[in-house]
């Protein structure tokens, strides 16, 4: 049986992609982007989630550890993660709902049994069922599986991707891929390699040849300030984009830090504390800008 880790399967998604959806979210990204709005997606293994604030400090979880990975400190109780196996013990005997656990096989019925509860909406709507992450790409023979299961069900597919991937793992796919969901981030190669872990040229030959191709794409700019909003690098992008074998429309995607409180939960720290989402007013200068450029604009989405 193929199985796949996912952290998380949201029903009435209405931003991946046309009409109403269901979000598939894979664990595991070759990626580490700065300003990642989920890093639970990051490990392609299962992890702990603390939320703090719903902890009222009975003990109940130290109680049960089997590794005295957590131990009481200053009337909190603190978790070694080092020590943690991530057993779900404490996560059972948490009486507020304070740890969870993130991250869980499923298997390609196991995920069909969701999807197929909205066909009447995906009907109506034009929507379908998008995988995102996380990358998908890293679960290649599950995303596969879901993709044909998806398409024996009839229902309209979309991929959001890093595109940081083999070509030949991509082309695997491909045809069973209705929509390409495409991130353009950061066009210095050296820059993208500070801001995300890797550098950039596989991810643009590779939309490049998928342009090549003719398969739909809408691109999207996730759009940070002082990291990918200067005028250098947006001139890059819309070079880079309108020179494209076949024109994509852009999407921008506004930056902000509402997942701040889950890198805390997770133990990792925050890369870009006090970097503010760009005003509404940025926002529409920097598509008035691409629309200039040539390409077909979109805010958000």
């Amino acid at each position: 049986m193929t199985t796949g880790m996912l952290f998380d399967i949201r029903r009435y998604a209405i931003h991946d992609g046309p009409g109403i959806r269901t979000t598939v979210f894979f664990k595991g990204c070759p990626l580490r982007c700065a300003w990642c709005h989920n890093p639970e997606s990051q490990s392609p293994a299962q992890e702990l989630m603390l939320r703090p604030n719903r902890c009222i400090s009975c003990g109940a979880c130290a109680g049960v550890c089997s590794e005295l990975a957590i131990q009481p400190v200053d009337g909190r109780y603190v978790t070694d993660r080092a020590a943690c196996t991530v057993c779900g013990e404490c996560v059972t005997a948490c009486y507020a709902d304070a740890r969870q656990i993130v991250g869980r096989e499923y298997s390609v019925e196991e995920v069909m049994a969701v999807v197929e509860r909205d066909r009447d909406f995906y009907l109506q709507s034009n929507g379908g069922v998008t995988f995102s992450g996380g990358e998908p790409l890293m679960q290649p023979d599950f995303l596969l599986a879901m993709l044909q299961a998806c398409k024996r069900a009839g229902l309209h597919t979309a991929l959001d991707t890093s595109g940081y991937a083999a070509w030949e793992t991509i082309e695997r796919v491909l045809p069973y891929v209705d929509l390409l969901l495409y991130d353009l981030k950061l066009m210095d190669d050296t820059g993208h390699r500070q801001i995300t872990g890797v550098p950039n040229r596989r991810i643009l030959d590779n939309l490049h040849r998928l342009s090549a191709r003719g398969l739909p794409i809408w691109l999207r700019l996730p759009l940070i300030p002082g990291i990918n909003d200067d005028d250098e690098n947006l001139a890059a992008t819309a070079a880079f984009a309108v020179a494209l074998p076949n024109p994509a429309p852009l999407y921008i995607l506004p930056y902000h830090n509402s997942a701040e409180a889950k890198y805390a939960g997770l133990g990792i720290p925050f890369q870009l504390p006090g970097i503010p989402s760009p005003s509404d007013a940025q926002v529409r200068s920097t598509g008035e800008y691409f629309t200039r450029a040539g390409l077909t604009v979109m805010l958000g989405g």
